[in-house]
């Protein structure tokens, strides 16, 4: 698979489903955090939404970044990005596990980010709102993995 140029992923409007779960809230934290801080994110309705121009798709219907064999979206964004980080892999494997249910990876934590997760949805019917919560529990995933290097 190709790596994406960050240059030309920045400044865009990424689009996905409306009622973001566990594979959108994890990619839209890690396309903000790692692709572009300014990242603008919009939500739509319509599963087969064609992206109008300055517009990326992601996790949904013939997408730009979406499920790709046996990966979800947030792994197939990371394998884009050509990062070779073990904490965005094991976030990547906890993220798989959920949202492919197949507990390819096994991961302990997956349990307890499932429940934090459910929480966020539950406590915010807005995308941008859980969004903002999801981006939180992300930020201290990572920082836990990361330390542990």
């Amino acid at each position: 698979m190709n790596t994406a140029r960050l240059d030309e992923l920045q400044g865009r409007t990424w689009v996905t489903r409306a009622n973001v779960h566990v594979d959108r809230m994890a990619s839209a934290w890690l396309i903000r955090r790692w692709i572009d801080p300014e990242a603008q994110f919009r939500f739509v309705s319509d599963r087969q939404y064609r992206a109008a121009a300055n517009e990326l798709r992601f996790d949904m219907y013939e997408a730009e970044f979406t499920h790709d064999a046996e990966r979800c979206t947030f792994e197939v964004l990371v394998a884009r990005l050509g990062r070779d980080d073990a904490a965005l892999e094991a976030m990547g494997e906890i993220v798989h596990d959920l949202d492919l249910k197949d507990q390819k990876f096994g991961r302990e934590e997956a349990a307890g980010i499932q429940q934090l997760l459910a929480g966020i949805v539950a406590g915010n019917v807005r995308d941008e709102a859980r969004l903002e919560r999801a981006f939180i529990l992300f930020d201290d995933l990572y920082g836990s993995f990361a330390q542990d290097r």
